[in-house]
């Protein structure tokens, strides 16, 4: 009995260093721009941006795409994203649109759970045939549960600004070169 604990310990640290220095000769090292890159990002993960989701589209940046497709980033989001990245601010590729929340009719919800499936973050709880409702909290306004609601009872209303969600917006200044005027 001894010798059969003894050949299954040998075996475990034999297997546990073999697992070991495997994960330190193939370990996958991340970028840490596409880190800071995503940091920066919304992570909505709404796909508005044309990429599945924040991370995909922050490796797309590292690697040179436009840094200006992020709607629910806003023109805030691009000024940062160029701050990191040392290049120029362009205007946002798409209509910018105020923080939003979706809200569900609970007098018409049939409780389908196609809006559950659509929503990326988990916002929205509920169980078939039941009502729905939308955990505000946790809801980033990406509108992926418009589409599949058979019923239209969801809509999106724009979140008021208030002492908890206020953010400075960036100071807008032209420079220009002054004229210079010649003594005579």
């Amino acid at each position: 009995m001894l010798l059969a604990i003894a050949i299954m310990a040998l075996g475990a640290v034999v297997l546990g260093a073999a697992l070991g220095f495997a994960s330190i000769k193939f370990k996958v090292e991340g970028d840490p721009l596409v880190d800071k890159i995503d940091a920066i990002l919304p992570q909505t993960q709404c796909g508005q941006c044309g990429y599945p989701g924040c991370k995909p589209y922050a490796e797309a940046i590292a690697k040179g795409e436009e840094i200006n497709k992020c709607p629910p980033g806003g023109v805030e989001g691009v000024q940062r994203l160029a701050d990191l990245l040392g290049r120029e601010v362009k205007p946002l590729d798409a209509e910018e649109k105020p923080k939003q929340i979706a809200i569900i009719d609970e007098n018409t919800c049939i409780g389908c759970t196609l809006c559950i499936q659509a929503c990326p973050v988990d916002a929205i709880v509920g169980a078939a045939k039941q009502m729905h409702t939308i955990v505000a909290p946790l809801c980033t306004g990406c509108e992926l549960c418009l589409p599949p609601c058979p019923v239209e009872c969801i809509r999106m209303e724009p979140i008021a600004e208030n002492i908890d969600n206020w953010k400075w917006k960036y100071p807008v200044v032209e420079i220009k070169a002054a004229a210079l005027k010649e003594a005579a």
